[in-house]
C-alpha cells in the first residue's frame, strides 16, 4: 500500500505535464482516474506503436491510472463528471483555468459540490498578470525562461531548447508537492481548496535560482549568471577513444586530482588550488582539463578517477543507459507484460518508502478501459450507463471490462 492509499483522483490532463504529474500520484498509490475525450489523450498517437492509441509516450507516462471517456462538452458527460468528483479528494487539470469556466468546471462550480476538494490546476501562466489567458508549450516557456538564450552562451551562439520536456517535467513534480501538502492542510482543517501552479513563474524561479548571480542585489552586481555552468567547456570530456563525465569539484577532490594525474605544476596554480580562484578563471579550469582528458582512454581514466575518489561517471546514449550496471542491478527497466501490448521495457518509481512500499499500481490503460467500472462505482445504473453510450457521451466499454 503506498503512502497515497485511499486518495482518489480526478485527471482531467492531457499530453506531458498533468499526465506526468498523476503519474506520479498513482504510483505513490491513488486511485487515478483518467478523464479522456472521446477522441483520447493526442500522446497515444505519438509513435512507434504496436497498436493504435498505445504509443510510448503515453505508456510511459499514464501508468497507475485506469482510464474512462467522457464528452465534457455534453450536458451529460458533464453531470457524469461531476458525479466522480463528488466523492474524490482531488482534481487535476491542465487547460487553461478559462476553459474549465466555460465548462462549468471552475473552483467555485465543483467546490459547492466537494468542499473538501484539492482542485490543482498545471497551466502557463498566473492569473493576476497580463498572460494569464495565453496558451503555453514547453517551448514556449523554456524560451520564455532564458533556457535557449543559455544554451547559445554556451556552443556556438544559435538558440536550442533542451533536447528534453523539461518544463513539463519540473512543472508536474511541484504540481505532485502542492497537492500532497494541500492533502496534508485538508487532513487538518477538513477544507479544501484551489491551487494553481503556473509554468512560467515555477521555470523562472528554477532557472534563475542558479543564474540570478549579480541580479540577485539593487543595484545590479553583474548581467546574472552562474560562470561555471555557464562554462564552454563545461561538457563531457573527449578521451582518446571516447567521452567521459568528470567534475573535480572540491579542493579534496582536486588535490587527489592533482596526485593521481602528477600534475604538481597545477598544485601550485592558484587558479586550480583554491575554490576562489577556480571560480574566478573556470574557463581556464575546464579548458585544461578537457586537455588532460585526451591523454587516455575512458576506459582508464575511469579506473584512475575513481581509485582516487574522484567524482566520474559514463557519458550514456539512449541505448546503452538502458545496460547501466548500477540500474541493470536495481532493475530500473523491468521488462513487464502489458495485457495488450506485449513486452513493454517499464520504469521503476526512484524513491523508496520504508513503511509504504511504492510500485505502479497498473500498466497504461487501454481508453476507456476502465469506463463502465468507473461509473458502476459512482452509483450508474446499468441503464444509465447505456444512455450515455447511446448519447455519445462515452464509449462502449473496452473489450475486457
Amino acid at each position: 500500500m503506498g503512502p497515497l492509499e485511499g486518495v482518489k483522483v480526478i485527471d482531467m490532463t492531457t499530453v506531458l505535464m498533468g499526465p506526468y504529474a498523476t503519474q506520479m500520484l498513482g504510483d505513490y498509490g491513488a486511485d487515478v482516474i483518467k478523464v479522456e475525450t472521446p477522441d483520447g489523450d493526442v500522446t497515444r498517437l505519438i509513435g512507434p506503436t504496436r497498436h493504435p492509441g498505445m504509443g510510448p509516450v503515453f505508456l510511459n507516462t499514464n501508468r497507475s491510472k485506469r482510464s474512462i471517456v467522457l464528452d465534457l462538452k455534453k450536458p451529460a458527460g458533464r453531470d457524469a463528471v461531476l458525479r466522480l468528483i463528488a466523492s474524490s479528494d482531488v482534481l487535476v487539470y491542465n487547460v487553461r483555468p478559462q476553459a474549465m469556466s466555460r465548462l462549468q468546471l471552475g473552483y467555485d462550480d465543483v467546490s459547492k459540490i466537494n468542499p473538501r476538494l484539492i482542485y490543482a490546476g498545471v497551466f502557463g501562466f498566473g492569473q493576476d498578470g497580463p498572460y494569464a489567458a495565453k496558451p503555453a508549450y514547453d517551448d514556449l516557456i523554456q524560451g520564455a525562461t532564458a533556457l535557449p538564450a543559455l544554451m547559445a552562451q554556451t556552443s556556438d551562439g544559435v538558440p536550442r531548447y533542451v533536447p528534453n520536456a523539461l518544463v513539463d517535467r519540473i512543472v508536474g513534480t511541484h504540481a505532485v508537492g502542492a497537492i500532497c501538502a494541500s492533502l496534508v492542510h485538508r487532513d487538518r482543517t477538513g477544507r479544501g481548496q484551489r491551487l494553481d501552479i503556473p509554468m512560467f513563474e515555477t521555470m523562472a524561479g528554477f532557472v534563475m535560482g542558479d543564474h540570478m548571480g549579480g541580479l540577485t542585489y539593487e543595484p545590479p552586481l553583474d548581467r546574472g549568471g552562474y560562470a561555471r555552468h555557464l562554462s564552454r567547456d563545461r561538457r563531457p570530456y573527449k578521451t582518446s577513444d571516447g567521452y567521459i563525465c568528470v567534475i573535480v569539484y572540491n579542493d579534496k577532490q582536486w588535490e587527489n586530482f592533482f596526485k593521481a594525474t602528477g600534475r604538481d605544476d597545477l598544485r601550485g596554480d592558484p587558479k586550480f588550488t583554491t575554490f576562489a580562484g577556480r571560480s574566478t578563471n573556470i574557463d581556464t579550469v575546464y579548458a585544461e582539463l578537457a586537455r588532460i582528458f585526451q591523454t587516455r582512454t575512458t576506459a582508464e581514466w575511469t579506473e584512475l578517477l575513481e581509485k582516487a575518489d574522484v567524482p566520474v561517471m559514463p557519458m550514456h546514449d539512449l541505448e546503452s543507459i538502458l545496460q547501466d550496471p548500477h540500474l541493470v542491478a536495481t532493475n530500473f527497466f523491468p521488462v513487464v507484460d502489458h495485457p495488450t501490448e506485449g513486452k513493454i521495457r517499464n520504469m521503476k518509481v526512484s524513491a523508496t518508502w520504508s513503511e509504504t512500499a511504492v510500485e505502479s499500481t497498473r500498466l497504461a490503460p487501454r481508453l476507456n478501459e476502465h469506463g463502465a467500472e468507473i461509473l458502476r462505482e459512482a452509483g450508474f445504473s446499468a441503464e444509465e450507463i447505456a444512455a450515455l453510450v447511446r448519447d455519445g457521451v462515452t464509449k462502449v466499454a473496452a473489450p475486457g471490462d
